[in-house]
Order: C-alpha cells, then structure tokens, then sequence
C-alpha cells in the first residue's frame, strides 16, 4: 500500500489570528481559504510539500454536533486540551526562538526528552497544542 498523510485538521476560532500563527509565524503557505455561513475553513500546509496540509475549520461546524457538545469543545479549546499537531524542524532552537519573539504562548521550551527526541510545544491562537520535534 503507499497511503501518506493528506490533511489533518485543528480547530480555530479566529480565522486572522490562525492565519498569521500558521502562515507568517511558521511560515505555511496559504493553501485555500473557504467561506460559508458565516465560517471559514483555512488550508495551510508546509512550502514545498503540497501533499500535506492543515485546515483549520470552526470548531463544531458538523450539524451532527449538539449544543452540549459545542460548549464542551469551547471549554476544552479555552484549556488548550482539545487538539494537537506535532511538527519536525531540522534546528528546533532556532524556531522556538523564532515563535517565542512572535508571542505565542510557550508550553515548553526545548529539550532532549528521555525517549530520545528533542523538541518544544506552543500553543496556537486557538489553545491546539503544537509540539516541534527536531528531525534526525
């Protein structure tokens, strides 16, 4: 089988601020930008890599999601516990510096985990963790 990552997909709730955290932070290309019903659904994905990508979608868009439900994802949101991504850089010093200065807010700062990686974690405009690992 050859089956690789597409898209995944990380809640937001601002639109502008995901944009400038995933595009002039982290340097993604804007890859679609979709409105409907008052929502807007951004695809973002790493230059050079047009097969993978991120799309950030309003959270609880899906009609199948009660309003219960929808607060529960506010409140985990709010708490930074309802999604994450994990990311590889090839110097993760040198872009936890970069996103330290944009003013995300920082969760970890880098560090040789015990299970053999380094890496470091942000959280973006929306709470989703985003851990960076360095690629070996």
């Amino acid at each position: 089988m050859d089956i690789t990552i597409h898209n995944t997909f990380l809640p937001q709730d601002d639109p502008e601020a995901a944009l400038a955290f995933y595009r002039d932070t982290l340097g993604f290309e804007l890859r679609n930008d979709v409105g409907y019903d008052g929502m807007r659904w951004l695809t973002v994905g790493p230059p050079g890599q047009p097969g993978t990508s991120i799309v950030l979608h309003p959270p609880a868009a899906d009609p199948g999601v009660t309003d219960e439900e929808r607060r529960t994802i506010a409140e985990m949101m709010a708490k930074g516990t309802y999604a994450s991504v994990v990311l590889a850089a090839a110097d993760v010093d040198g872009v936890f510096d970069q996103v330290q200065a944009s003013g995300a807010e920082v969760v970890q700062e880098p560090i040789d985990q015990p299970y053999g990686v380094r890496d470091c974690a942000f959280r973006d405009p929306a709470g989703n963790m985003v851990r960076i690992q360095e690629r070996s």
